[in-house]
């Protein structure tokens, strides 16, 4: 294997090696390593140390810093990721809306507010991306910040003086209505919050951010910061966090100047390619008609494959020398080949895109989505299966820096409003811990779980990887599937594991 496939590879599965002192070490987001990128690493050690120490263009270390921008007054570009969620929102609140990130806290045990308010307000006062609003400069979508010192948005409800069953209600209620609230971009804020009293002990925190500022990995950094800062306060210490390097905006720009030469050109060529006569849109058997402008309506059921089916799949993946996302990506696109009667389908996954060293602390939109073209011919047995979605997923790694948005410029595929376009199905699989919780002094935390209702796709598969099995979920657009036709899916996908 090429030393640059493998780095590529490597930060796919959100693995980023370097050297430091002469030593290899990586950084992860997941406490967790692949067993099989363990193997490569140590396979390859002396060739990454040796690949790594000089400037090759891949070693985050090294290549263009990224610096600050000089006036942070002036408006800054959207990176290639904000700008398609800009363009998403401008087609209404409900396209809008299925980009909002919600989570939902049960606080029990003595809450100090005034320590939770200085919190999340440091929290936004760090992170100049919370502040930020997207207006039109010289005809052109851009990202302007508010003073540092506007604080975070918490709007405070005291449901104390509720009888039991209609304080339950009315947490449901609310919960549902910050979930569905659309984000106005151009006045802001892009990230709010409700805090509901229950009782003197008992209160419930709501914390939503858009996803144009926000994503899986950014969630981690925000539950860090929390529990760092509401610890200090409550302790009566000053702020322990270090100084962030640089902030998002800086970043954008530095996309914006940096992406472009050979290696954007090359990588262009190997995603037009690849997805060169692919199908356009997935014939999944609906329920309903596909209305003509989806409303991004959605719910979801749970999956669930046993410990020993799970343990079963890292066999498998063990002796066809794949990755255990590998084999579960086989599986899905043999399910979702049966189901529609096509023999190629492509499959949206996420990469967290966070290579370089000075965008690890910061929250913002970084993650990637990569189509995944999967042929899946009658005659193809499970070895040669696995075989293609492993060179086409070493080859997507290999190829992961350019952004989505630019390559659905680049392929212009046919728009419709009723569908995502270049692929309607995602897949993420994600291990059980990615990263310590969220932990406050005196409290006693629980997550509420938010009814889904949105979605993005057609379907969405998104499982964890944990000691007692995989589980998850499969988010499916009500517009096209009624929920009994997606329960009777999500039973096919342990069989066919199985099988």
């Amino acid at each position: 294997m090429r030393v640059t496939s493998l780095i590529k590879y490597l930060n796919g599965l959100g693995i980023y090696p370097y050297v430091d002192g002469g030593k290899l070490k990586t950084r992860s987001d997941s406490v967790h390593v692949d067993p099989q990128a363990a193997l490569l690493i140590r396979t390859y050690k002396e060739a990454l140390i040796t690949f790594l120490t000089v400037d090759s263009g891949l070693n985050p270390a090294t290549g263009e810093t990224i610096t600050p921008r000089e006036d942070r007054d002036a408006p800054a570009p959207l990176s290639f990721a904000q700008q398609r969620l800009w363009f998403l929102d401008q087609l209404g609140e409900a396209a809008s809306a299925a980009y909002n990130v919600p989570a939902a806290l049960r606080l029990t045990g003595r809450l100090n507010v005034d320590a939770l308010k200085a919190t999340l307000n440091r929290v936004v006062e760090r992170h100049e991306n919370l502040r930020t609003r997207v207006i039109s400069h010289n005809g052109a979508p851009c990202q302007i910040a508010a003073p540092a010192d506007i604080g975070f948005q918490l709007d405070e409800r005291d449901l104390s003086g509720l009888d039991r069953d209609a304080r339950r209600c009315a947490v449901a209620r609310i919960c549902a209505e910050e979930a569905q609230a659309p984000f106005d971009l151009a006045t802001g804020p892009v990230i709010r919050g409700r805090l509901l009293c229950l009782a003197e002990h008992e209160h419930v925190l709501l914390v939503t951010q858009h996803h144009i500022v926000s994503d899986g990995w950014s969630i981690q950094v925000l539950v860090r910061e929390i529990s760092a800062l509401y610890t200090a306060f409550v302790e009566a210490r000053p702020d322990p966090l270090s100084a962030l390097p640089i902030q998002y905006s800086d970043y954008a720009v530095w996309q914006r100047r940096t992406l472009h030469g050979a290696t954007l050109q090359t990588q262009l060529d190997f995603w037009c390619e690849h997805l060169r006569g692919a199908p356009a849109l997935l014939e999944l058997p609906v329920d309903r008609p596909r209305p003509l402008i989806q409303s991004y309506a959605g719910d979801r059921v749970g999956v669930r494959l046993p410990a020993d089916t799970s343990a079963a799949l890292r066999r498998l993946s063990h002796l066809h020398d794949t990755t255990l996302f590998m084999t579960i990506l086989a599986g899905w696109s043999l399910l979702l080949s049966r189901l529609c009667g096509q023999d190629e389908v492509v499959v949206g996954t996420p990469v967290a895109n966070r290579q370089r060293p000075e965008i690890e602390p910061l929250m913002g939109l970084f993650a990637n989505t990569l189509a995944l073209r999967v042929r899946v011919e009658d005659d193809l047995d499970v070895a040669a299966l696995l075989a293609q979605v492993k060179v086409t997923t070493l080859a997507a790694y290999s190829n992961q820096d350019l952004p989505f948005e630019q390559l659905v410029e680049a392929i212009r595929p046919t728009r419709s409003l009723s569908h995502n376009p270049v692929f309607q199905t995602l897949l993420t699989v994600n291990n059980a811990a990615r990263g310590e919780g969220l932990r406050l002094p005196g409290l006693e935390l629980a997550a509420i779980d938010n009814a889904q209702q949105t979605t993005q796709f057609d379907l969405a598969l998104s499982l964890t990887d944990g000691a007692d099995g995989m589980t998850g979920h499969l988010v499916y657009a009500t517009d096209l599937f009624d929920r009994a036709s997606v329960e009777r899916t999500s039973r096919l996908r342990p069989g066919l594991c199985r099988s």
